[in-house]
């Protein structure tokens, strides 16, 4: 599936649209270049899941947690742009996390790649020439 998003206006339509097509899945890899929007989506797809805390970057936590008003889910966000060691991650008890249940919405899964459950959701973000994003997933 794809999702287009013009302008940073409409970010909101396109995160209820991935969270209508959401499925059973509880892992999310978004993948994407620097800039790419990665954060600003989870941001939005967590504001349409009734997290009305400040949601921020966990570039220096390295997870975020938050808990969905409406519903009581609980919610992690992880940024692994600094890990360095894959041990890190193991100290970190990411397992607890992945397999929790609870919805895990991940950023750089790439420097984690074979920590991913199985049935992690692959997501893309893709910049257009003309600023716009495409959000790509099955």
């Amino acid at each position: 599936m794809n999702i287009k998003i013009e302008n940073l206006e409409n970010i909101r339509e396109s995160a209820r649209e991935f969270v209508s097509q959401m499925g059973d899945s509880n892992v999310y890899a978004f993948y994407g270049k620097m800039g790419a929007g990665k954060t600003t989506f989870i941001k939005a797809v967590c504001e349409e899941l009734g997290v009305s805390d400040v949601i921020t970057s966990p570039t220096f936590a390295i997870v975020n947690e938050y808990r969905s008003d409406t519903s009581g889910e609980l919610i992690y966000h992880f940024d692994f742009y600094r890990i360095k060691k894959l041990e890190e991650v193991y100290d970190m008890g990411y397992e607890d996390y992945f397999y929790s249940g609870a919805l895990c919405f991940i950023e750089w899964p790439e420097l984690i790649e074979e920590l991913l459950p199985e049935d992690a959701v692959r997501v893309t973000i893709a910049e257009g020439h003309d600023g716009s994003r495409t959000i790509s997933f099955s």
